[in-house]
C-alpha cells in the first residue's frame, strides 16, 4: 500500500466538472493498493496517518496531529503510484493491485479512517478525477506500508 499525503490549507476532488468531494484544512491522500496488501497494511498505514505530528503547534514546531487540530481528510485512489518506469518511456503498471481487490481494500481503509473519529471525503474508485489543493508548507510525505521496518 502506498500513500501520498499531503498537508493541505484545502483540497477538492471533482469528476466532469461536479465535486465529489471537498476538505478544509487536512490531508489529502492519494492511496494505491497492490495485490499483496492485506488489513495488516491498512491497519499500520491509518495508525501512521492518524497519528503523524506534522501541524504546527503554537510555537510553530510540527508538534500536532490531525485530530489535535479538527483536520480533515480527502482520500483519493490513485493506482498510478505503483507505476514501474524501469523499461521504456511508457509506465507499466502490472504492479498495481487488482481493481476488485483494491476498491475492497480502499473502502475498508476509508472506513478505518472514519472508525478513528475523523471527517473523510472521497473521490470516485477507478474514476477519471481533477484533485484541487493548496498545499500547505508544502509539507508532502510518502507512506508505503511494506517499508515498515
Amino acid at each position: 500500500m502506498r500513500v501520498v499525503l499531503q498537508r493541505t490549507k484545502q483540497a477538492q476532488v471533482s469528476i466532469d466538472s461536479n465535486i465529489v468531494g471537498k476538505i478544509d484544512h487536512g490531508f489529502l491522500l492519494l492511496v494505491a493498493f497492490n495485490d499483496e496488501d492485506e488489513r495488516e497494511d491498512l491497519e499500520y498505514t491509518v495508525h501512521k496517518i492518524v497519528n503523524m505530528r506534522i501541524f504546527t503547534d503554537e510555537n510553530g514546531k510540527m508538534n500536532l496531529n490531525i485530530q489535535q487540530t479538527n483536520g480533515q481528510i480527502l482520500s483519493v485512489s490513485q493506482f498510478t503510484l505503483f507505476a514501474s518506469t524501469k523499461k521504456g518511456n511508457r509506465p507499466s503498471f502490472t504492479n498495481a493491485g487488482d481493481s476488485e481487490h483494491a476498491m475492497k481494500l480502499y473502502e475498508e481503509f476509508n472506513n478505518m479512517l472514519i472508525d478513528s473519529g475523523l471527517k473523510v471525503e472521497t473521490g470516485e474508485f477507478g474514476a477519471d478525477m481533477q484533485v484541487e489543493l493548496e498545499n500547505d508548507g508544502p509539507v508532502t510525505i510518502i507512506l508505503d506500508s511494506k517499508q515498515r521496518e
